[in-house]
């Protein structure tokens, strides 16, 4: 294996634990949002900040190992992304200023009550992965070309691309479908059984819409980036496992039984499609004009980086693990009975 493939293992690795623990923190906040909107607050408010409280500090931490780990590993990303994402980054880094802003207001000053605060922090939630998920569109080509050595966005055929839309809903229906099952087990420990019930309503109301947006792509890509498309079909088995753990979640959900297990087979059927997509979009960073080999920064930092990504990876999930098992998973925190607060 190839410094060029460990590098971008790790990278994919940082980003889908980013997009698993992202989701939860978005979709509870536009669950949040929508509750007060319905008048189902007191159902629901108790759970989704008991889950914020002491999570919300770690949540970005993979989005910035991601981005640093981008430009370290492939300086070349900056040269062809750099510009053209001005403006999607922008508005994600102010979203991101919304939401942290709410968190230590909430947090450690007086507590946020008025419903607009609540609304653009929920509303905040679904746009930020609506404001970050273009590039994957951008990533497959035909929206970018060299003016004068230049890379130049084609702004106008991007917005007007049904690759680029499906994934914007894809990601939208993403955030909720996982964050509405995480919430009905974190519900369902909780001994709530109002909230266990609302919010086992809303997974199986996102759980097609998932699916459906998801089955989309693959059939845009067929028109759009044939190459692709034919490297996703030869990963046809690894998206079949994922649809088959997609049915698992389903059918326990439905059946109102092991929550937890019906959680852990959602992170498996969202791991083996991420890991599916990354594959066959090997070895592109950008069709057709950036690939892993022809942007790779030299071996010492390469290894360099590697060994601080795999250290921080190595500090990262045994602190998450003590998160969960101390604070968020504690018998008397999840039923409301601790007196932490982050």
């Amino acid at each position: 294996m190839t410094l060029e493939i460990i590098g971008i293992s790790v990278l994919w690795l940082f980003l889908f634990l980013y997009v698993i623990v992202a989701s939860i923190d978005f979709g509870a906040g536009f669950f949040n949002a929508y509750s007060a909107f319905s008048d189902k607050q007191h159902i629901l408010t108790g759970i989704i900040q008991r889950y914020l409280s002491p999570v919300w500090e770690v949540t970005n931490v993979f989005f910035v190992f991601f981005f640093v780990g981008i430009i370290g590993f492939f300086p070349q990303t900056a040269f062809y992304y750099g510009t053209t994402l001005l403006v999607p980054a922008s508005i994600a880094l102010i979203l991101l200023a919304v939401r942290g802003s709410y968190y230590a207001f909430a947090t450690y000053g007086a507590k946020i009550n008025h419903r607009g605060y609540i609304y653009m922090y929920g509303l905040s939630g679904l746009m930020l992965p609506a404001a970050l998920s273009p590039v994957l569109a951008i990533s497959e080509g035909g929206f970018m070309r060299l003016e004068g050595g230049q890379p130049s966005l084609d702004y106008w055929a991007l917005f007007t691309s049904p690759l680029m839309w499906s994934i914007v809903v894809l990601s939208i229906a993403a955030v909720l479908y996982i964050s509405a099952v995480f919430l009905t087990w974190y519900a369902w420990k909780a001994g709530d059984e109002k909230a266990t019930q609302l919010v086992r309503k809303y997974a199986l109301v996102w759980a097609g819409p998932t699916i459906v947006t998801a089955t989309g792509i693959i059939f845009e890509l067929r028109g759009h980036n044939p190459e692709h498309y034919a490297s996703l079909l030869d990963l046809w088995w690894m998206f079949a496992l994922s649809f088959l753990l997609f049915l698992g979640t389903v059918f326990l959900i439905w059946k109102k039984r092991n929550y937890g297990l019906a959680f852990i087979l959602l992170v498996g059927q969202f791991f083996t499609a991420f890991f599916a997509y990354g594959a066959s979009h090997y070895p592109y960073l950008l069709y057709p004009h950036l690939t892993i080999y022809d942007s790779f920064t030299n071996e010492s930092m390469a290894i360099a980086l590697i060994i601080a990504f795999i250290a921080g990876l190595g500090l990262l999930l045994p602190s998450l693990y003590l998160l969960f098992r101390l604070f968020l998973f504690d018998k008397d925190y999840v039923k409301g009975k601790s007196d932490y607060h982050a």
